[in-house]
């Protein structure tokens, strides 16, 4: 682990091109995760400069989007179509006020701000709907966002829809209910890289550990000052 500036993001490309030129690895089956679109794109150019073209086959972007990109070939093992729509906030928030309105709880008392802070808190902590009313039995605030967040989650499905904290979670949902999934993206990963480790959370974590699972080959770079990491 290092500290900003220390050159994190260049053992990566270096280690990426020593894959690719000395290794003979496929660059489409090295996967390197970074936390922006913005980091990805700077690895990727450095990694062009190092191996040329081959670096536009590898699959290198941040958890999300290549989430997405599995998902958009997945999803219909969940229940979800193909062309499923990913809600932004202002989509949230309008799903968690008619959520509030139909169970007829005071939008006064529960905000549709701080009511789907405390739904995407347990999303990263993978609680679904029911796991997550089981945990707060007993609050009375908890258990009445706990409402909400089964409802919310009702009407997004049925609207074909998704949120940002869903697109990790359902692809680590689609690989533990379809081993044949599982197995095709494990096999495929032969070397995992990840950039800024210490901002990893729950569902980031456990997604890594299911890529990994066949061949274990990961590195990781991150700050130990700011860490933030599950071992």
């Amino acid at each position: 682990m290092h500290g900003a500036g220390s050159g994190k993001t260049k053992v990566l490309t270096h280690k990426i091109a020593y894959l690719i030129g000395e290794k003979k690895i496929k660059p489409w089956d090295i996967l390197a995760i970074t936390f922006t679109n913005k980091a990805a794109n700077e690895m990727k150019e450095r990694i062009v400069n190092l191996v040329g073209d081959l670096a536009k086959d590898i699959w290198m972007g941040t958890f999300h989007s290549i989430c997405v990109r599995i998902l958009r070939r997945f999803i219909d093992r969940i229940g979800f179509d193909s062309s499923f729509i990913i809600f932004d906030t202002t989509d949230q928030k309008a799903v968690v006020k008619a959520c509030l309105r139909d169970l007829a709880i005071d939008d006064k008392l529960f905000n549709d701000k701080s009511v789907l802070s405390e739904i995407s808190n347990a999303k990263n902590e993978m609680l679904e709907p029911e796991q997550y009313t089981s945990r707060v039995s007993g609050d009375f605030r908890k258990e009445k966002i706990a409402t909400v967040y089964e409802l919310y989650q009702k009407r997004l499905k049925e609207n074909n829809a998704i949120d940002f904290d869903d697109i990790i979670n359902y692809t680590i949902k689609i690989m533990i209910e379809n081993p044949d999934i599982l197995e095709y993206y494990s096999n495929k990963f032969q070397y995992i890289l990840v950039d800024e480790y210490q901002d990893t959370n729950k569902a980031q974590f456990t997604l890594i550990t299911l890529f990994a699972s066949k061949n274990g080959n990961i590195t990781v770079v991150g700050d130990n000052d700011q860490r933030n990491l599950f071992f």
